[in-house]
């Protein structure tokens, strides 16, 4: 994934490149029990320019319905975080976790050396719509371990906020349903807001990986206003005064340490989106 993309699409701050990821161009299926979005190569879809960012390997969109899910299964060196964003998401695990996730829920499972898990929607009526997230650890052979957190609307309402962070940020604890962040073995950060129409929000970038010249950044518009496989319709936001994304659109960035990400709302609904900072 190269960085050298136009900076007019950045006119408020020009060294910032940005690549856009449109929606029409995610990966995905529909399975009927499962529709589902893949903004890097996973499962059946598969292209060698999106097989990761830096150490975001997967952001998959999924709306799994009444009464189905993934079944039991293994995952190993994997941080894998789920983001609910409406309906009901049953969280089962080798460690004898069982809980069922709502909207504003965060589960994180560090999988280290192994755990087998089910995700499924056990509710007879309502959908469940998620973001299925994983990050290549940086440090393996590391003990099993599960974090849930819950994050209100009113937080993230045209707020930036900090919902999962690597273990030693500021405001992470270890504590397995603590506040603040949840902590992950990996160098991604996730923010989320829920932008008010005319309102904006910023992310920094931070200062760059020993020996690199810049950070990584990317920005998902979440599908809040139903399944759409088309041009991205619905929520509109603004980044840098020049890049417009719809849901389900997406966007890399590059920048250098103090750079920034401004994100403003130009439509008349409020936009749920996510921003990834990646070393």
């Amino acid at each position: 994934m190269s960085s050298a993309a136009s900076t007019t699409l950045s006119p408020l701050y020009p060294n910032v490149k940005l690549v856009p990821r449109p929606n029409t161009e995610r990966g995905g299926a529909d399975h009927g029990w499962l529709k589902t979005f893949h903004t890097f190569s996973f499962a059946g879809y598969w292209d060698p320019r999106y097989m990761s960012f830096g150490n975001l390997r997967v952001i998959n969109e999924d709306r799994v319905e009444p009464t189905e899910g993934f079944g039991t299964h293994g995952h190993r060196e994997m941080e894998i975080f789920s983001y609910v964003v409406s309906g009901e998401l049953e969280h089962k695990d080798s460690m004898g976790n069982l809980e069922i996730l709502k909207r504003g829920d965060i589960q994180l499972t560090s999988a280290g050396t192994g755990i087998r898990h089910s995700e499924y929607n056990r509710n007879n009526k309502s959908v469940v719509h998620f973001l299925q997230i994983w990050a290549e650890p940086h440090t393996r052979g590391l003990k099993p371990k599960y974090f849930t957190r819950h994050f209100t609307d009113e937080e993230k309402t045209d707020n930036l906020v900090t919902v999962v962070a690597p273990i030693g940020s500021a405001d992470v604890n270890e504590e397995r349903e603590g506040s603040g962040p949840a902590p992950v073995q990996s160098n991604v950060t996730l923010k989320s807001t829920i932008l008010s129409p005319e309102k904006s929000v910023e992310h920094i970038f931070p200062a760059p990986a020993s020996g690199e010249t810049q950070r990584k950044g990317y920005v998902h518009v979440i599908q809040t206003s139903g399944y759409n496989t088309k041009t991205a319709k619905g929520s509109r936001v603004r980044v840098n005064g020049g890049l417009e994304l719809s849901e389900g659109d997406g966007a890399f960035a590059w920048g250098a340490a103090g750079d920034k990400l401004q994100i403003e709302n130009v439509a008349s609904t409020p936009a749920e989106v996510l921003v990834f900072d990646v070393e």
